[in-house]
């Protein structure tokens, strides 16, 4: 799995019963290489040269793959043969679903040809040729590998914020809450020049602004629709992020500009806030909150959902399996669902018209 956030590849090697939650049975993970990352950023905007820019980048991402592949394997000390499919779920550049196509940059024959392991792939296109968004598509995984007699709430912090509802006797219900890493990532990159803000430092030297924060949440109106819903880099990227700041500060009249910390804080919080908002009257007051992605391990944002929630928040590692391993373990169990005949969209999270076989199959 390679998500919104750019920070690389995990990848994981599970035993997925049919009738059962999936175990894992070694993990790996690779960054991507500078150029790579870079390339791949880029292409999720218009530019010159598209089509072969980005076939390019399809072959190094594949390429990658197949080295994490290899790398679990040999941490399990096993061979290709013991393994029945890889599921690879490609890079997003493009999530249009109201246009009918969202687009996963991948090369899997290649991944295929290099692991000697067939490979499923193209997860999303298919529910969204059934009227769906296409995401997310975690839910159903979330119900089979977390679900119990309590309410609860799976929260995934990637590049984007999404939420999975596990209720007693009610259908599985998610849909994308807002940005989370995104923004946080690009602004820190931005002015403290790191890719991320470990243990939300940056943003912890700042101060939030709730004027600032009003202000972003009312002037996106996707943040206001009911689901299903679902979204990207096609919505939330650095021009949404400086234009709200240039028409925030017009509005301030003279008030001196934020400081970069302050706008950190703010877009921290941002996250938090848009997830409690999102969640306000879907869930009763006792529901656990369970986080994993990356954002699980920035102990200020936690901090911040826990705040805007008003209940505790936990690490999916309570679960038995640590936040970065989720979602590669779900496009696993996806990739099983596929091989075994199983539907594993959820039309009441994704709006599809009804069930679907995900993917698609290139053999070894």
């Amino acid at each position: 799995m390679s998500g919104t956030s750019l920070d690389g590849v995990d990848g994981v090697l599970a035993r997925c019963p049919p009738d059962g939650p999936p175990v894992v049975l070694a993990h790996a993970d690779q960054p991507f290489p500078a150029g790579l990352r870079d390339t791949l950023l880029a292409l999720n905007a218009p530019g010159p040269d598209e089509l072969d820019r980005a076939a390019q980048a399809a072959v190094a991402l594949a390429d990658v793959y197949a080295d994490v592949v290899n790398a679990a394997l040999k941490a399990a000390g096993l061979g290709a043969s013991a393994v029945r499919a890889v599921g690879a779920h490609g890079q997003t550049v493009r999530h249009r679903p109201e246009l009918g196509y969202t687009l996963q940059l991948n090369a899997p024959a290649r991944l295929a040809e290099a692991t000697g392991i067939p490979v499923v792939a193209d997860f999303r296109s298919r529910d969204v040729a059934a009227g769906g968004q296409g995401a997310p598509l975690v839910p159903a995984f979330h119900a089979a590998c977390f679900g119990t007699d309590t309410p609860r709430v799976i929260l995934n912090l990637g590049g984007i914020a999404n939420v999975t509802l596990l209720q007693p006797d009610s259908p599985v219900t998610g849909f994308d809450t807002g940005p989370a890493n995104l923004l946080l990532d690009l602004w820190c990159a931005r002015h403290a020049g790191q890719p991320y803000d470990a243990q939300g430092a940056f943003a912890a030297s700042g101060k939030v602004s709730d004027t600032l924060l009003a202000h972003l949440v009312a002037s996106e109106p996707w943040l206001a629709l009911p689901p299903p819903k679902s979204t990207g880099r096609d919505l939330f990227h650095a021009d949404w992020l400086d234009k709200r700041l240039a028409a925030w500060q017009v509005a301030q009249g003279a008030v001196d500009p934020l400081l970069p910390a302050d706008v950190q804080a703010t877009l921290q919080r941002l996250t938090a806030q848009t997830v409690a908002d999102a969640l306000q009257g879907r869930v009763a007051s006792t529901t656990e909150v369970w986080v994993c992605g990356g954002g699980a391990r920035n102990d200020g944002l936690m901090a911040d959902l826990a705040h805007c929630l008003g209940r505790p928040v936990q690490s999916t590692d309570a679960l038995g399996i640590p936040p970065q391993q989720v979602e590669a373990l779900a496009f696993a169990w996806l990739a099983a669902r596929h091989v075994q005949g199983q539907t594993a969209n959820l039309p009441a999270v994704t709006g599809a018209r009804g069930e679907r076989i995900l993917g698609a199959y290139y053999p070894a």
